[in-house]
Protein backbone atom coordinates (compact mmCIF):
# COMPACT_ATOMS: atom_id res chain seq x y z
CA UNK A 1 0.00 0.00 0.00
CA UNK A 2 2.55 2.73 1.06
CA UNK A 3 4.79 1.63 -1.84
CA UNK A 4 1.92 3.12 -3.90
CA UNK A 5 1.53 6.24 -1.92
CA UNK A 6 5.76 6.80 -2.41
CA UNK A 7 5.00 7.67 -5.99
CA UNK A 8 3.13 10.43 -5.20
CA UNK A 9 4.79 11.99 -2.41
CA UNK A 10 7.58 14.79 -2.98
CA UNK A 11 7.93 16.76 0.38
CA UNK A 12 8.33 16.78 3.73
CA UNK A 13 5.11 18.55 4.03
CA UNK A 14 3.35 15.60 1.40
CA UNK A 15 4.52 12.90 3.86
CA UNK A 16 3.45 14.61 6.81
CA UNK A 17 0.06 15.31 5.66
CA UNK A 18 0.23 11.61 4.23
CA UNK A 19 1.09 10.23 7.91
CA UNK A 20 -1.31 12.44 9.82
CA UNK A 21 -4.15 11.11 7.78
CA UNK A 22 -3.14 7.64 7.84
CA UNK A 23 -3.00 8.09 11.75
CA UNK A 24 -6.17 9.33 11.87
CA UNK A 25 -7.93 7.12 9.77
CA UNK A 26 -6.40 3.97 11.71
CA UNK A 27 -7.63 5.19 15.14
CA UNK A 28 -4.45 4.70 17.16
CA UNK A 29 -4.58 5.68 20.78
CA UNK A 30 -2.07 7.82 21.81
CA UNK A 31 -0.38 8.12 25.30
CA UNK A 32 3.45 7.02 24.94
CA UNK A 33 4.97 10.37 24.55
CA UNK A 34 2.32 12.26 22.60
CA UNK A 35 -1.69 12.31 22.47
CA UNK A 36 -2.37 13.58 18.94
CA UNK A 37 -2.01 12.52 15.32
CA UNK A 38 -0.31 15.74 14.54
CA UNK A 39 2.39 15.47 17.38
CA UNK A 40 3.53 11.65 16.72
CA UNK A 41 3.56 12.32 12.62
CA UNK A 42 5.72 15.25 13.43
CA UNK A 43 8.06 13.13 15.81
CA UNK A 44 8.14 10.11 13.06
CA UNK A 45 8.93 11.84 10.48
CA UNK A 46 11.68 14.60 12.04
CA UNK A 47 13.33 10.96 13.66
CA UNK A 48 13.47 9.47 10.71
CA UNK A 49 15.08 12.29 8.84
CA UNK A 50 17.31 13.38 11.66
CA UNK A 51 16.37 16.38 12.10
CA UNK A 52 16.00 18.83 15.36
CA UNK A 53 12.04 18.27 16.91
CA UNK A 54 11.54 22.00 16.12
CA UNK A 55 12.44 22.16 12.65
CA UNK A 56 9.13 21.03 10.88
CA UNK A 57 8.31 24.17 9.77
CA UNK A 58 11.58 24.99 8.67
CA UNK A 59 11.62 21.78 5.81
CA UNK A 60 8.30 22.05 4.80
CA UNK A 61 9.32 22.18 1.10
CA UNK A 62 12.45 20.21 1.09
CA UNK A 63 12.13 17.64 -1.37
CA UNK A 64 12.86 14.07 -0.02
CA UNK A 65 14.85 11.88 -1.84
CA UNK A 66 12.86 8.42 -2.28
CA UNK A 67 14.66 6.08 -0.12
CA UNK A 68 13.81 9.07 3.27
CA UNK A 69 10.16 8.31 1.71
CA UNK A 70 10.65 5.10 1.86
CA UNK A 71 12.07 4.97 5.68
CA UNK A 72 9.24 6.89 6.90
CA UNK A 73 6.48 5.27 5.47
CA UNK A 74 7.72 2.08 6.05
CA UNK A 75 7.23 3.43 10.05
CA UNK A 76 4.25 4.77 9.56
CA UNK A 77 2.50 1.46 8.97
CA UNK A 78 4.63 -0.23 11.22
CA UNK A 79 3.07 1.83 13.98
CA UNK A 80 -0.27 1.42 12.59
CA UNK A 81 -0.10 -2.49 11.50
CA UNK A 82 1.20 -3.36 15.08
CA UNK A 83 0.02 -0.99 17.06
CA UNK A 84 3.41 -0.28 19.38
CA UNK A 85 3.84 2.76 20.66
CA UNK A 86 6.27 4.87 18.12
CA UNK A 87 9.06 4.75 21.26
CA UNK A 88 9.05 1.21 21.37
CA UNK A 89 9.86 1.54 16.99
CA UNK A 90 12.37 4.34 17.73
CA UNK A 91 13.59 2.96 20.98
CA UNK A 92 13.91 6.85 22.25
CA UNK A 93 11.63 8.73 24.82
CA UNK A 94 11.67 12.36 25.87
CA UNK A 95 10.76 13.74 29.15
CA UNK A 96 11.34 16.98 29.85
CA UNK A 97 15.04 17.54 28.74
CA UNK A 98 15.96 14.01 28.88
CA UNK A 99 15.83 11.03 26.59
CA UNK A 100 16.11 7.96 27.04
CA UNK A 101 16.58 4.02 25.45
CA UNK A 102 13.42 2.23 25.58
CA UNK A 103 12.12 -0.82 24.39
CA UNK A 104 9.67 -3.42 25.58
CA UNK A 105 11.28 -4.57 28.42
CA UNK A 106 10.46 -1.14 29.94
CA UNK A 107 7.41 1.32 30.52
CA UNK A 108 7.66 3.82 28.16
CA UNK A 109 8.40 6.98 30.24
CA UNK A 110 5.00 9.43 31.04
CA UNK A 111 5.55 9.37 35.12
CA UNK A 112 4.22 13.49 36.76
CA UNK A 113 6.93 12.65 39.27
CA UNK A 114 9.84 14.23 37.00
CA UNK A 115 8.16 17.40 37.22
CA UNK A 116 7.76 17.09 41.20
CA UNK A 117 12.00 17.00 41.81
CA UNK A 118 13.77 19.85 42.38
CA UNK A 119 12.41 23.28 43.42
CA UNK A 120 8.66 22.07 44.14
CA UNK A 121 10.01 19.85 46.88
CA UNK A 122 11.62 23.09 48.72
CA UNK A 123 8.92 22.69 51.23
CA UNK A 124 9.82 19.56 52.18
CA UNK A 125 13.63 19.52 50.75
CA UNK A 126 14.94 22.89 51.21
CA UNK A 127 17.95 22.43 49.43
CA UNK A 128 19.43 20.09 47.22
CA UNK A 129 22.33 19.36 48.95
CA UNK A 130 20.07 18.08 51.51
CA UNK A 131 19.46 14.67 49.83
CA UNK A 132 22.53 12.43 50.18
CA UNK A 133 20.60 9.24 49.67
CA UNK A 134 17.67 8.61 47.21
CA UNK A 135 15.85 5.42 46.41
CA UNK A 136 13.66 4.90 43.02
CA UNK A 137 11.29 1.89 43.97
CA UNK A 138 9.91 0.28 40.46
CA UNK A 139 12.99 1.99 38.40
CA UNK A 140 11.74 0.40 35.07
CA UNK A 141 14.14 2.37 32.37
CA UNK A 142 15.77 4.20 35.28
CA UNK A 143 14.50 7.55 34.00
CA UNK A 144 13.65 8.74 37.37
CA UNK A 145 16.60 8.19 39.00
CA UNK A 146 18.74 10.07 36.34
CA UNK A 147 16.73 13.02 36.96
CA UNK A 148 17.01 12.55 40.96
CA UNK A 149 20.53 12.12 40.23
CA UNK A 150 20.71 15.64 38.07
CA UNK A 151 18.44 17.81 40.75
CA UNK A 152 20.01 16.27 43.74
CA UNK A 153 24.02 16.43 42.69
CA UNK A 154 24.83 15.15 46.27
CA UNK A 155 23.07 12.33 46.09
CA UNK A 156 23.92 8.43 45.88
CA UNK A 157 20.72 6.36 44.26
CA UNK A 158 19.31 3.17 44.69
CA UNK A 159 17.17 2.04 41.72
CA UNK A 160 15.32 -0.88 42.43
CA UNK A 161 12.88 -3.31 40.15
CA UNK A 162 12.06 -6.96 39.87
CA UNK A 163 12.44 -7.43 36.59
CA UNK A 164 15.50 -7.92 35.37
CA UNK A 165 15.14 -7.12 31.67
CA UNK A 166 14.05 -3.65 32.73
CA UNK A 167 17.35 -3.32 35.03
CA UNK A 168 19.39 -4.33 31.65
CA UNK A 169 17.56 -1.31 29.99
CA UNK A 170 18.34 0.64 33.15
CA UNK A 171 21.87 0.30 33.02
CA UNK A 172 21.83 1.19 29.45
CA UNK A 173 20.11 4.56 30.61
CA UNK A 174 22.60 5.05 33.32
CA UNK A 175 25.86 4.49 31.43
CA UNK A 176 24.40 6.98 28.84
CA UNK A 177 24.13 9.41 31.11
CA UNK A 178 27.57 8.58 33.01
CA UNK A 179 26.18 7.87 35.96
CA UNK A 180 27.40 4.71 37.02
CA UNK A 181 29.06 6.08 39.87
CA UNK A 182 26.01 6.98 41.62
CA UNK A 183 23.10 4.92 40.58
CA UNK A 184 23.00 1.55 41.73
CA UNK A 185 20.89 -0.87 39.83
CA UNK A 186 19.28 -3.53 42.20
CA UNK A 187 17.47 -6.75 41.64
CA UNK A 188 14.66 -7.12 44.68
CA UNK A 189 10.97 -6.14 45.18
CA UNK A 190 10.55 -2.94 46.55
CA UNK A 191 12.10 -2.92 49.89
CA UNK A 192 13.20 -6.35 50.78
CA UNK A 193 17.12 -6.76 51.39
CA UNK A 194 17.49 -2.99 51.59
CA UNK A 195 19.42 -1.96 54.52
CA UNK A 196 20.14 1.52 53.41
CA UNK A 197 17.92 4.74 55.11
CA UNK A 198 17.16 7.74 52.39
CA UNK A 199 16.02 11.15 52.21
CA UNK A 200 14.01 10.65 49.78
CA UNK A 201 12.46 8.11 47.93
CA UNK A 202 9.95 8.03 45.04
CA UNK A 203 7.95 5.43 43.30
CA UNK A 204 5.96 4.83 40.11
CA UNK A 205 5.12 1.71 40.72
CA UNK A 206 2.37 -0.81 39.13
CA UNK A 207 -1.61 0.97 39.85
CA UNK A 208 -3.97 -0.24 37.29
CA UNK A 209 -6.72 -1.82 38.39
CA UNK A 210 -8.08 -5.12 37.22
CA UNK A 211 -10.87 -3.93 35.41
CA UNK A 212 -8.96 -1.07 33.88
CA UNK A 213 -6.21 -3.87 32.55
CA UNK A 214 -8.99 -6.05 30.84
CA UNK A 215 -10.07 -2.83 29.07
CA UNK A 216 -6.59 -0.74 28.26
CA UNK A 217 -6.28 -0.06 24.38
CA UNK A 218 -4.10 -2.42 22.59
CA UNK A 219 -0.84 -0.18 22.19
CA UNK A 220 -0.78 -0.59 26.00
CA UNK A 221 -0.48 -4.50 25.98
CA UNK A 222 3.17 -4.07 24.69
CA UNK A 223 3.96 -2.70 27.93
CA UNK A 224 5.32 -5.29 30.32
CA UNK A 225 2.20 -6.27 32.29
CA UNK A 226 3.87 -6.60 35.98
CA UNK A 227 4.65 -3.25 35.37
CA UNK A 228 0.81 -1.98 34.84
CA UNK A 229 -1.44 -4.06 37.29
CA UNK A 230 -1.35 -4.37 40.76
CA UNK A 231 -4.27 -5.95 42.23
CA UNK A 232 -8.20 -5.81 42.15
CA UNK A 233 -8.04 -1.67 42.77
CA UNK A 234 -4.48 -1.32 41.67
CA UNK A 235 -2.88 -0.58 45.26
CA UNK A 236 -1.33 -3.52 46.51
CA UNK A 237 2.25 -2.19 45.30
CA UNK A 238 1.00 1.29 47.08
CA UNK A 239 0.05 -0.45 50.02
CA UNK A 240 3.53 -2.72 50.62
CA UNK A 241 5.12 0.86 50.05
CA UNK A 242 2.90 2.56 52.33
CA UNK A 243 3.93 -0.05 55.22
CA UNK A 244 7.44 -0.01 54.88
CA UNK A 245 8.61 3.35 53.79
CA UNK A 246 9.49 5.07 57.16
CA UNK A 247 11.30 2.31 58.14
CA UNK A 248 13.72 3.47 55.00
CA UNK A 249 13.55 6.80 55.42
CA UNK A 250 15.59 8.91 57.40
CA UNK A 251 14.42 11.95 59.56
CA UNK A 252 12.32 14.30 57.54
CA UNK A 253 12.35 11.98 54.99
CA UNK A 254 9.89 12.59 52.15
CA UNK A 255 7.93 9.91 50.23
CA UNK A 256 6.92 10.20 46.78
CA UNK A 257 4.57 7.60 44.59
CA UNK A 258 2.14 8.06 41.58
CA UNK A 259 -0.65 6.12 41.96
CA UNK A 260 -2.90 6.93 38.77
CA UNK A 261 -6.22 7.42 38.99
CA UNK A 262 -6.64 5.98 42.43
CA UNK A 263 -6.70 9.34 44.54
CA UNK A 264 -10.27 8.30 45.83
CA UNK A 265 -9.67 4.29 46.69
CA UNK A 266 -6.52 5.19 48.65
CA UNK A 267 -7.71 8.02 50.64
CA UNK A 268 -11.18 5.98 51.66
CA UNK A 269 -7.89 3.16 53.05
CA UNK A 270 -6.14 5.42 54.97
CA UNK A 271 -8.19 7.92 56.55
CA UNK A 272 -6.28 8.55 59.16
CA UNK A 273 -2.54 9.76 56.88
CA UNK A 274 -2.64 13.67 55.72
CA UNK A 275 -1.75 12.94 51.98
CA UNK A 276 -0.32 15.92 50.43
CA UNK A 277 -1.37 15.88 46.51
CA UNK A 278 1.08 17.35 44.72
CA UNK A 279 -0.24 19.81 41.50
CA UNK A 280 1.36 17.94 38.09
CA UNK A 281 0.42 18.98 35.00
CA UNK A 282 -2.29 16.47 34.47
CA UNK A 283 -3.56 18.02 38.16
CA UNK A 284 -3.49 16.96 41.76
CA UNK A 285 -4.32 13.66 41.84
CA UNK A 286 -2.15 11.51 40.91
CA UNK A 287 0.98 11.86 42.77
CA UNK A 288 1.01 12.15 47.10
CA UNK A 289 3.78 12.95 49.54
CA UNK A 290 4.14 12.01 52.80
CA UNK A 291 7.06 12.62 55.67
CA UNK A 292 8.49 9.71 57.84
CA UNK A 293 6.88 11.21 60.58
CA UNK A 294 3.37 11.69 58.95
CA UNK A 295 3.99 7.59 57.89
CA UNK A 296 5.44 7.18 61.71
CA UNK A 297 1.95 8.85 62.93
CA UNK A 298 0.48 6.06 61.07
CA UNK A 299 1.75 3.49 62.80
CA UNK A 300 1.18 4.65 65.97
Amino acid sequence: MYTSAAQHLTTLRDVFRYTVSQFNAAELFYGHGNDNAFDEAAYLVLHCLQLPMDTLDTFYDAKLLPEEIDAILALVHERIDTRKPLAYLTNEAFQGEFDFYVDERVLIPRSFIYELLGEPLTPWIEFPELVNNALDLCTGSGCLAIQMAHHYPAAQIDAVDLSLDALEVAAINVERYGLDERIQLIHTDLFEGIEQTYDLIISNPPYVDAESVEALPEEYLHEPEMALGSGNDGLDATRDILLQAAKYLNPRGVLLVEIGHNRDVLEAAYPELPFMWMETSGGDGFVFLLTREQLLGQAE
